[in-house]
């Protein structure tokens, strides 16, 4: 590892793919009042697509879920929301991107001098934050947020055991918005960031970081909402999967063990193992005894491809109101989900569910055959 004076930039290949994971522990207060705590899992897959005029082109799925206190009390985490983005960067950070992408939430952090640093210096740049307002207070375009952040090299640092160059960031935000007629609107934004970055000059980006962060946000209707946590990201290598493979592989499996209506098949997110009429009792998120077992011969399947993070989605019949169909699918969805962290097949934070209702039937809700098709839970191996 470097030792003395060396020169931090982003190297980007065509190509190259990887995945970010990052998490976030918050209490979130309304009106000086906790409203509750969250942990939120940002599962976050990067494609470079080409190298132009010194930037590196990304293609990125941002894909948040949470685990709360009084939303979900299951262990693994409740799928909220997916972006797409598409922005270049250049060698010394600096973001190019269109202003209707919600993510990446903070631009511009980390970037650098473009000369030669040793421990011991410093360097400011502009960034920005843009945050997603539309479910909570309306406002329908990505809200930016400007500061000055202010670095400071550490020299190496430990981490997971290993020395990596690490910088410090810390921005300060305090900014009065202009009104916005004929909605709410933030009157006034003050906040805290402060990082340990560590940096990995192979790769030619940052290996990890760590967050402390508080968020303050007083709005025109007078509500005052506050984010205060912490959080942590690291990068993973995202090796290709191959899909005609694995459902080969899963096909024999299910055939070997005797698994009944359940089938496999290639998606867009990776390989899906479709449960198909899975039995619970009426109207309920409680799994029969029965289908236990069903279950212990999936876990068994799973732990062959443990180096991949699983998404679990409830499917229902056409029955009942919308709302009420996909609150029972998200519930015995997450019942599977906890059921399979409990065989230890996944971590918790490795693990997201949701879901769909009737939205995405394999089966005519008209007969019989096609309704058991479409009660099914769905167990997806994900390729990034």
């Amino acid at each position: 590892m470097p030792l003395l004076a060396e020169q931090f930039e982003y190297k980007h290949t065509k190509g190259d793919r990887y995945r970010i994971l990052s998490t976030v522990n918050e209490d979130v207060y309304v009106d000086r009042r906790l409203s509750h705590r969250a942990e939120i899992l940002n599962r976050i897959a990067v494609e470079v697509t080409d190298i132009r005029d010194g930037l590196g082109l990304h293609s990125a799925r941002f894909q948040t879920a949470e685990r709360s206190e009084g939303v979900y009390g299951g262990q693994s985490f409740q799928w909220a929301r997916e972006y797409e983005s598409v922005f270049g960067r250049d060698r010394q950070g600096y973001i190019t991107i269109d202003p209707k992408y919600y993510m990446p939430v903070v631009r511009n952090v980390p970037v650098f001098p473009g000369r030669n640093v040793v421990p011991g210096d410093t360097w400011s740049a502009e960034g920005h934050e843009m945050h997603d307002f539309r479910d909570v207070f309306g406002i329908q375009e990505p809200y930016r947020i400007p500061f000055t952040a202010n670095y400071t090299y550490l020299g190496n640092r430990e981490w997971k055991g290993s020395k990596y160059p690490a910088f410090s960031v810390s921005y300060r935000i305090f900014s009065e918005p202009k009104a916005v007629s004929g909605r709410i609107w933030p009157v006034r934004i003050m906040g805290a960031s402060d990082q340990l970055v560590f940096w990995d000059f192979d790769l030619g980006q940052a290996a990890a970081y760590e967050e402390s962060f508080r968020m303050i946000f007083e709005f025109s209707n007078g509500q005052t909402v506050e984010y205060r946590g912490r959080a942590d990201a690291e990068i993973i290598e995202a090796p290709a999967m191959d899909k005609s493979r694995m459902v080969t592989e899963i096909t024999e499996d299910i055939a070997r063990l005797g698994i009944e209506d359940t089938t496999v098949r290639i998606v867009d997110e990776g390989v899906a193992i479709s449960l198909e009429d899975i039995q619970f009792e009426p109207d309920s998120a409680v799994l029969l005894e029965r289908e236990k077992a069903k279950l212990d011969k999936i876990a068994e399947i799973l732990l062959r491809y443990k180096d991949r993070d699983i998404l679990v989605g409830g499917h229902t019949a056409m029955a009942g109101t919308e709302a009420g169909r996909r609150q029972l699918s998200l519930e015995r969805a997450g019942v599977v989900a906890d059921y399979l962290i409990g065989k230890q097949v996944r971590a918790p934070d490795r693990v997201v569910v949701r879901g769909y209702g009737a939205d995405k039937p394999l089966g005519d809700n008209r007969s019989e055959t096609g309704r058991r098709q479409n009660r099914r839970v769905e167990i997806t191996i994900l390729e990034n």
